[in-house]
Formats: structure tokens, C-alpha cells, sequence
């Protein structure tokens, strides 16, 4: 089987392995990237975390995930600007080719989402420095509108390319075909992406139809709506060539099925749809 190319995000086999589990059944099957999340870490442990991904020959594509800076007071957004930077020292930790920040959404009892805008470009500005000093690029990932009010106040790849344009030169964005397929103009986007050097990660599933859950129903790639190649060959005619990050949350289904099973299918769906 060919994994050229692939990465696997850990979230897609969470309930099947813990962190090394995950990593080392990637190796077997010729996976030679992952993206792992803060949990995962936490739980296999930071330094046998590093130690196993060094191990087994990983690039880390991603580091999931900083942001969440928005919040009802200030001290809340203290803690948050100090909880990045401890993500951050993970990444680093990692080797992790970047931070994926998902920004946060509206503060609880607010209704202000250009307030809590403002709130998340005062949080990235805050870790910048820290971020440069342990040289943990940070990307942006816009998520799809459904989140605005509890994950995301940042739902266009356009948005996300202003917000980053407005803070610095080396900040960018994460791609994930699940929250910005449907933008209008998106062709026009990602290649303004690649203008401007801000791509750092693209995520890839599927759009179900119907999607029985917005957070845990994501699909296989192949089983949705999503024209995979047309996108891929808009990140790559942007100058992107790096891996395709197969993230997958499916908690009535691919949670459920063998791990390996799972990442086989990645492989042969990759290969078929996304290539």
C-alpha cells in the first residue's frame, strides 16, 4: 500500500489506540507522518510521546491544538494566553511543523462575535514571540460557520487569511477540507494563500449526506460531497506540497471499526480520491 504523501491526524484512531499504539501501526503500514492531540500527549506522556514519533521516523504535521482565546474575563484570557504557550513548548517538544490554533468562540453570556474576534487576535499577538523563540509556526484553522459560537469565531479560510495578514508575516493557516469546502471564492483564497506563504497544513475527510452530528460525523474520503482532487490540486497549485492529513472524528462509525482497518482505508481512499 502507498502512504506517500499521507499523514494520519491521531483524533482519527483515538478510541482504537492510545499515542504509541497509533504511531507505531502507522510505521507498519508505511504512514510516515501524524498530528497528535494534547490529550493523547498528556496521557502517553510527553517525552514518550517524542521518543516514539523520533523513533519511528514521524514528521509531525501538526500539533492539536492551541487557541480557544476568547473568554468572559480577563483572566480568563490570561490563562488561555498561558496554556498556548505550554502547547507551544509541546510542539517544540514534537518537532511539530506547526501549532493548529482553533480560536475559540463566543464568550459565555456574550453576544459580541466581532468583540471575541478581537479577543483571538489579541491572544495569537500575545504567544507570537513565544512561538518564534521555540520556532513553532502558528496556523489558523478556520472552522465551518456551525462553530462560530462555541469553537470558532474565525469560519472563513478569507477571514483567517486577513485575521493572520493583520498580526504578522510567518503566522498562517491550517486547510481542512471539511470546514471550508463550501466557501464561495475558495479557489481564490488558497491561491492567495499561496501568495502569501500562509499554508501550513491541509486536513482531508469527507462531508456526509446527511451528517448526523456536526463535531462527530465526519466522513471517509469518498463518501461525501467533496471534490478531494479538485481541492488538492488547488493547495498544490498554491505551492503546497506536503502531506494530506487524513483527520476524522466519527463517533457512530470509523471509531468503532479496527484501527487497522481504519488506516488501511485511509490509505486506499487517499490513494483513489485524493491524489
Amino acid at each position: 500500500m502507498n502512504a506517500q504523501g499521507l499523514s494520519i491526524n491521531l483524533a482519527t484512531v483515538r478510541e482504537q489506540w492510545n499515542l504509541g499504539e497509533a504511531v507505531e501501526a502507522c510505521a507498519k503500514l508505511g504512514i510516515k507522518a501524524v498530528d497528535p492531540w494534547r490529550d493523547q500527549v498528556a496521557k502517553f506522556g510527553l517525552n514518550n510521546s517524542a521518543k516514539v514519533i523520533k523513533d519511528n521516523g514521524m514528521q509531525v504535521t501538526g500539533y492539536c491544538r492551541g487557541g480557544m482565546f476568547t473568554a468572559s474575563d480577563a483572566k480568563g484570557r490570561a490563562a488561555a494566553i498561558d496554556d498556548n504557550k505550554h502547547a507551544i513548548d509541546e510542539a517544540a517538544a514534537l518537532g511539530a511543523d506547526c501549532l493548529v490554533l482553533v480560536v475559540g468562540g463566543v464568550p459565555q453570556g456574550s453576544k459580541d462575535i466581532e468583540g471575541a474576534r478581537l479577543q483571538v487576535a489579541e491572544g495569537i499577538n500575545a504567544v507570537l514571540d513565544h512561538a518564534r523563540a521555540a520556532k513553532v509556526p502558528l496556523a489558523i484553522e478556520p472552522l465551518h460557520p456551525m462553530y462560530a459560537a462555541d469553537r470558532a469565531c474565525v469560519n472563513t479560510l478569507r477571514q483567517a487569511l486577513d485575521l493572520a495578514g493583520q498580526i504578522a508575516p510567518d503566522v498562517g493557516v491550517a486547510i481542512d477540507v471539511y470546514h471550508v469546502w463550501w466557501e464561495p471564492g475558495l479557489a481564490e483564497q488558497i491561491a492567495r494563500a499561496g501568495r502569501e506563504k500562509r499554508i501550513f497544513a491541509h486536513h482531508i475527510c469527507d462531508w456526509l449526506v446527511p451528517t448526523k452530528d456536526i463535531l462527530l460525523d465526519r466522513g471517509m474520503m469518498g463518501d461525501g460531497v467533496i471534490d478531494l482532487k479538485a481541492f488538492r490540486g488547488m493547495i498544490e497549485g498554491a505551492g503546497f506540497h506536503g502531506p494530506q492529513e487524513v483527520e476524522i472524528f466519527s463517533a457512530g462509525d470509523w471509531w468503532k471499526k479496527p484501527g487497522e482497518q481504519v488506516l488501511k482505508t485511509c490509505i486506499e481512499r487517499y490513494n483513489k480520491f485524493c491524489k
